[in-house]
């Protein structure tokens, strides 16, 4: 049980605030109703101290998968004619996230004072941006919000499963370099001195291979050197991301990442299906084409593309077509431009759009599996070659031991 705080007005119209115990945020809704009280405002009523709850919600992050989840249900109890408040209701009772469960119940609570649905999701940036929302309030004004909502339950799996294609990807090489270079540092630091001391009692003259080894052994052996060596990073790792905070930072950089090898080809085609899926599901669900455009590229996750897409915002607001404004800039593959332009021209272009995202979401998954396959050798030899060269540091100066002692 719990405690709320319900701020409203009564019969009369004068404003009232109580307090009620209750399971849930509904239950207390529905005891103040009983009372003849148009709520206004509901709060859990916290009390002084530190609340876990608020911790975990703060600390949680809503997904691309939870929302997936939450607007497949939804979309189910809206078809099967279930009222949205109840709707709502239910989803925010069992929702297992609890900053998108917060979420919900304010909504619900907003959207029984009267509010639309897509201004109650507005309030809530963390847990539905500016492509849900605009979305829905098209679900909402043309009466197909049920509708709306599978397209948004589609298009979430889709930009989901295609997220875990790219993890998946960077997953090999991430752990295999960790583990590279945790056992080269180990070797380095633990295993390495103690050769050298053997050497060093022979009073054989160490290669120079050898030589370089130690002293890397010594520096990382040595704490003020190491931490000197961490700072140095860090500092470059702040460099980067405030040079990357700049307009002509961002730009050089994503436009180096699309140009990377073996990464850069995986990165336009998935930006390329990101693109495709997400506009073609915004003007599917009637969002006008300039706010489609808008919504997408604040949602493209790469400046050059960006740069590209508010382009070809300009070109429509001046009366051309976007396929020629996204040639211009080079950066999606000629045929994905080409089918555009043909649904530009045919007046089917979300269908083209889809068809595009389809296609190249497909490239993505071959792709994914291309990269996976000339990755695994290339790790395995970087892997071999960092415990190689520790190997070789330590049986070379046997030579020039067996040299000296003959």
């Amino acid at each position: 049980m719990a405690t709320y705080v319900i701020t409203g007005r009564n019969k009369t119209g004068k404003s009232v605030r109580q307090k009620v115990d209750a399971a849930s945020p509904s239950e207390a809704r529905n005891l103040i109703k009983e009372q003849g009280i148009h709520i206004q405002d509901i709060q859990e009523n916290k009390g002084i101290g530190f609340n876990m709850a608020d911790i975990q919600t703060s600390m949680t992050s809503v997904t691309v998968k939870d929302k997936a989840v939450f607007s497949r249900q939804f979309a189910a109890l809206v078809s099967a004619g279930v009222a949205l408040v109840r709707g709502i209701g239910i989803l925010a009772d069992q929702c297992p996230n609890p900053k998108l469960k917060a979420a919900l119940m304010g909504i619900n609570a907003d959207v029984q004072q009267g509010t639309n649905l897509s201004d109650s999701m507005r309030k809530h940036p963390k847990c539905f941006d500016n492509l849900y929302v605009s979305m829905v309030q098209a679900g909402e004004v043309g009466g197909v919000l049920d509708e709306v909502l599978n397209r948004l339950a589609k298009l979430l799996e889709d930009l989901n499963r295609l997220q875990n294609q790219i993890k998946s990807a960077m997953a090999y090489p991430v752990t295999v370099g960790f583990l590279a270079v945790t056992i080269f540092i180990g070797m380095t630091v633990f295993l390495l001195p103690i050769f050298a001391e053997i050497f060093e009692d022979l009073g054989a003259p160490l290669p120079l291979f050898t030589r370089a080894l130690m002293a890397i052994s010594k520096l990382l052996r040595t704490w003020y050197l190491t931490l000197g060596l961490i700072g140095i990073i860090t500092v470059l790792v702040f460099v980067y991301k405030q040079y990357y905070k700049t307009p002509v930072g961002r730009v050089t950089m994503d436009g180096f990442f699309l140009k990377m090898p073996l990464f850069g080809d995986l990165a336009q085609k998935s930006a390329t299906a990101r693109f495709c899926r997400t506009f073609g599901s915004l003007s599917r669900s009637g969002v006008p084409i300039l706010t489609a455009l808008e919504i997408v590229q604040d949602t493209s996750g790469n400046q050059v593309i960006a740069n590209a897409i508010g382009a070809a915002q300009k070109e429509i607001q001046s009366g051309g077509m976007i396929s020629p404004a996204l040639e211009e800039h080079g950066v999606f593959p000629v045929m994905a431009i080409q089918m555009i332009a043909i649904g530009e021209e045919t007046g089917e272009l979300d269908q083209m759009l889809m068809k595009v995202a389809d296609f190249y979401e497909d490239e993505v998954e071959q792709a994914v599996k291309a990269l996976t396959s000339i990755m695994e050798p290339i790790m395995i030899v970087v892997l071999g070659g960092m415990v190689g060269s520790i190997l070789v540091a330590m049986y070379l100066p046997m030579f020039s031991v067996m040299d000296h002692l003959g």
